[in-house]
């Protein structure tokens, strides 16, 4: 029977405490009926294309983790196919840190948070830099962006899962309430000319 694809994280040690803690049977009933998914499916292609934000998860050759913010308009990030995405790595605090660590190891994880839909994914697989492609830089930069393309991360997809919407907190985009909020204005002021024309009558 071949390993179940959750087994990528769900290491011996992982199922150990899975075992201690009394969880380690639902996840087997779940790997056994339907597991964790190993392509993007048109949802999570969705999901991928209305974020504005995302964290990339990388580790050194001595397993030092690091995680780095990414950002950018909606639809920075670009599903290239089932297996695959990839997003312009803008210029920033120039450390290097992400791209150093995938020079050594492809391993890599990312993680999406919503907070409007209080949804979250997390994302595995493996990535790569590529400096050397101008059409797929072309591919993914945003139009009317004010940032500098340093190169491109294309991202390997292995497996995803969803968790659940628990302690995330819901906030809604700025530009939504304010649009809420000059609606809501834009009536009082409505309201207030009629009521001052029934004064005057």
């Amino acid at each position: 029977m071949n390993a179940p694809i959750s087994d990528i994280v769900f290491t011996p040690s992982v199922k150990d405490k899975q075992r201690a803690q009394g969880s380690r049977a639902s996840y087997e009933r779940f790997e056994r009926e339907r597991g964790w998914e190993t392509r993007i499916t048109p949802l999570l292609a969705d999901f991928i294309r209305d974020q504005t934000s995302m964290f990339i998860a990388t580790a050194n050759l001595d397993g030092q983790p690091y995680i780095q913010h990414r950002g950018g308009p909606r639809g920075f990030m670009h599903v290239l196919d089932e297996q695959t995405l990839a997003f312009a790595d803008f210029s920033g605090n120039r450390q290097y840190i992400t791209v150093g660590n995938l020079a050594d190891n492809a391993k890599a994880q990312l993680f999406l948070l919503d907070y409007t839909q209080r949804q979250r994914i997390k994302i595995f697989g493996e990535a790569r830099v590529v400096e050397d492609d101008p059409e797929l830089m072309r591919q993914l930069t945003p139009p009317d962006y004010k940032a500098r393309i340093e190169r491109a991360i294309v991202f390997t997809v292995k497996t995803w899962d969803a968790n659940c919407t628990q302690h995330i907190p819901h906030l809604l985009p700025a530009e939504k309430v304010l649009a809420a909020i000059e609606q809501r204005d834009q009536r009082i002021a409505e309201l207030e000319a009629q009521l001052k024309e029934l004064q005057q009558t």
